[in-house]
């Protein structure tokens, strides 16, 4: 893929206030979720829940890219038709998670490092080959007593410009995603703090990698109030804060920022969202959630087959109401139809 096709392949992700289904939960985080409604982990369970999402009439109006895990990237439709080409039919572009999670960063108690940079090219080439167009690296950090530290940062930053790097040279667009936790009781104040450290180190790498941020998706938090913290900022605090960090430290080259949710509930992030493009900035401000665009249709399927329109409804909704935060066009009244 050339320079210019990956630009095209980034734009036209979150063209037409289009967003990204996150559906690339591991088999430990998917399990949890089945759990929650009774159903058993299984290969063919799993296959079933994310096979309606992908099917979902209409899904394509607003979703214009699909993050898939390594067991979804090689499953395939009820008809047979391989997951990353029913997407590709539907104008979706078919994505995929590339990291092999974070683990402990040795001699850093309490911080993570995300870990898959050996055999990353001869991975990036496979997925290729099986349709992948972009793909997905998340780093962590988390917010506590004397952390992040700047190794941690540093570290986290590091890897994700040479996965990027990585991603361009075999023609696939890097979403990088340096996620600041919400787990903690920290204010939005250090929130802003940190995500303007991170995202500071972020593109110091990517720029010495010479990564082409045209052709790249930025997907980080929001800024926002810890889960703990007493005092929970207003969206429109969230949406202020949010742009003015990412002013000074993202450049306007970069064509799309796709936020992920970070543990709000489906409203929080819808509702969030539209606050921070009524404010706006120099880049497409979109979303790439997983469990916010999720939840409601993994309640309604609840594992029956017979129940797969009603969940597949509510995914389209959902995306729907992200579309129209998009565009800054959201409102509450919208969601009453579907709350009655």
């Amino acid at each position: 893929m050339s320079s210019t096709e990956l630009h095209e392949t980034a734009r036209a992700i979150v063209a037409d206030h289009k967003g990204i289904l996150a559906a690339d939960e591991s088999t430990g985080t998917m399990t949890k979720r089945l759990d929650s409604i009774g159903v058993e982990s299984t290969p063919e369970n799993r296959r079933a829940f994310r096979g309606l999402l992908f099917s979902a009439p209409g899904m394509e109006e607003y979703i214009g890219g699909v993050i898939l895990y390594d067991e979804t990237i090689r499953q395939s439709a009820d008809d047979g038709t391989p997951f990353p080409e029913l997407l590709a039919a539907k104008g979706v572009i078919p994505g995929i998670k590339v990291d092999t999670g974070a683990h402990d960063l040795a001699g850093f108690p309490g911080e993570k490092v995300t870990e898959g940079l050996d055999g990353l090219r001869g991975r990036l080439e496979e997925y290729r080959s099986l349709g992948a167009r972009f793909a997905k690296w998340r780093a962590v950090i988390t917010i506590g007593e004397g952390i992040p530290t700047s190794a941690c940062i540093e570290a986290n930053a590091h890897a994700l410009a040479r996965y990027a790097a990585l991603c361009q040279e075999q023609g696939l667009v890097p979403i990088v995603e340096p996620e600041v936790l919400m787990d903690g009781d920290h204010t939005i104040d250090r929130c802003y703090e940190v995500t303007a450290q991170t995202l500071h180190a972020v593109y110091d790498q990517l720029f010495r990698f010479e990564v082409d941020l045209r052709g790249t998706l930025l997907k980080p938090n929001m800024v926002i109030s810890g889960k703990g913290c007493p005092e929970h900022a207003s969206a429109a605090e969230i949406a202020e804060k949010t742009i003015r960090c990412f002013l000074d430290h993202v450049p306007a080259s970069v064509p799309g920022i796709v936020f992920l949710s970070g543990g709000q509930s489906e409203l929080e992030a819808t509702e969030n969202l539209n606050a921070i493009n009524r404010v706006g900035g120099p880049w497409t401000l979109s979303f790439s959630y997983g469990r916010a665009l999720q939840a409601s249709a993994l309640a309604s399927w609840g594992g029956d087959p017979s129940n797969a329109e009603a969940a597949q409804a509510a995914f389209v909704h959902r995306a729907r109401m992200n579309s129209l935060a998009v565009a800054g066009q959201w409102s509450a009244e919208l969601e009453q139809p579907v709350a009655a």
